[in-house]
């Protein structure tokens, strides 16, 4: 039975193998986790959908493949049962031993993997030779189309090539070391920019620098924000407001709602609310970008960037719009605290429609964050402090904050977008002692 990259939702094209959790060989239970698997949207581990025992790893650790690639083979306890015979038949001929093949043998077909390509036994001139390197031995390897290209253009014999991945498998790796060292024996004329640029990476920099290898998660992160940098073209404005209604309701509420509720009443949550209220009030800043046409979200589902330990990720409060104050304490606490411990499901960052980051609590007076592609804006809260401000013809000491918007000018102007701010500062402003938040 082969093990696909299962389809978590229309947004996510493609993952990551971060870890095989299992080995080949080795038995599972159905809904054993297999492998760890990072998307643009969360990591998570796939389970085994059988019992069994897992046959080949098709996937490498740190490979990105397409949702529904296959990335295992298991051979399935009840398909082994049922296939085991009720008598031992009679000695059937001896025939040659298939190549490394598990499933049915289809005969005077050309032999093709699940993209019309994949996983083909290569031929080689071995394969016609009479004598057979004992350090090969008979058996006929797998590669995938990948290294079958390189090995192509390159006219490299694979089966001279020793495998550093699961099982002995042969990599991109291995093949362009392969090549690099033909090159300086001399074999070969010239050095595939590839393969330089594999060598350049592997030299040491000198003693002031220190190479960091990236995480998947990183590389993760770095190719969405270049995503949404290079795609959409992006404003910015910074709006002040006057929280220190906000900040006198949620001092007199605090201690009673941790007693009732067991968590933390934050500036955050009363601005979450004032932010959805404004989105049902100015439904484009809650739309998407759609080539021939601008796509309203009906919707209102808010994503909160938390700082996890492996990096930045947006768990969603799905209709934030229909969440009393309270009731967005409660569930953002639990989408955080489950953040920060690695245990989002895909269903807890999915559909997100507008973003909202708490840069205040870095410190921070002033932002322009980036756009979570491809929505339309994102908003950011920057830190509380107290100044004097006019008042009439007086000056008073009011605590203060920033709101700083980033917006996609290919669906609204500043007008619009000084709308929505103006409106999430109208309700900021507006929070009083009489405030309710259930």
């Amino acid at each position: 039975m082969i093990i696909e990259l299962p389809q978590v939702g229309e947004s996510v094209t493609e993952g990551t193998i971060v870890q095989w959790l299992k080995q080949v060989g080795e038995s599972v239970e159905r809904y054993d986790p297999l492998v760890e698997v990072l998307t643009d949207k969360v990591s998570m581990e796939v389970p085994s959908p059988v019992t069994g025992v897992i046959t080949e790893i098709l996937a490498e650790e740190g490979q990105t493949l397409p949702m529904g690639a296959p990335i295992a083979s298991i051979e399935a306890k009840d398909a082994v049962e049922s296939a085991a015979p009720a008598a031992s038949p009679p000695p059937a001929p001896e025939q040659p031993q298939a190549a490394d093949r598990i499933g049915v043998l289809l005969k005077d077909v050309a032999p093709v993997g699940p993209t019309g390509s994949g996983n083909v036994v290569i031929p080689t001139s071995r394969d016609t030779a009479a004598p057979v390197s004992p350090r090969r031995g008979s058996r006929r390897r797998r590669y995938s189309p990948a290294v079958q290209r390189l090995a192509t253009e390159h006219g490299i014999d694979l089966e001279q090539v020793d495998g550093t991945g699961i099982n002995g498998r042969v990599t991109r790796k291995d093949v362009l070391a392969y090549i690099s060292t033909r090159a300086e024996a001399g074999e070969v004329q010239a050095v595939p920019a590839e393969a330089k640029s594999a060598q350049v990476a592997t030299q040491p920099d000198g003693a002031d620098d220190e190479r960091l290898p990236l995480s998947p998660v990183r590389r993760m992160i770095a190719a969405n924000m270049k995503r949404s940098a290079s795609e959409i073209p992006a404003a910015w404005s910074i709006t002040e407001v006057d929280v220190s209604g906000l900040v006198r309701r949620r001092q007199a509420l605090k201690d009673d709602f941790m007693q009732r509720e067991g968590v933390n009443l934050t500036y955050l949550h009363f601005v979450v609310k004032a932010v959805a209220e404004s989105l049902r009030e100015n439904p484009l800043l809650n739309s998407s970008w759609g080539e021939d046409a601008i796509i309203l979200k009906k919707r209102i589902n808010i994503g909160i960037a938390v700082a996890a330990p492996d990096g930045l990720v947006v768990p969603v409060l799905q209709d934030a719009d229909t969440l009393s104050v309270a009731g967005i304490a409660v569930r953002a606490t639990e989408l955080t605290a489950r953040a920060r411990q690695g245990k989002l499901g895909v269903e807890d960052v999915q559909r997100g429609t507008f973003t909202l980051n708490n840069t205040g609590a870095l410190g921070s007076y002033a932002s322009q964050p980036i756009i979570n592609h491809p929505q339309a804006a994102i908003l950011t809260t920057e830190a509380i402090v107290k100044r004097p401000v006019v008042i009439g013809d007086a000056i008073g000491i009011r605590s203060m904050m920033n709101i700083c918007l980033t917006f996609d000018h290919r669906i609204m102007d500043g007008a619009e977008a000084s709308s929505f701010t103006n409106a999430v500062k109208r309700r900021l402003e507006a929070i009083s002692d009489e405030t309710g938040i259930y």
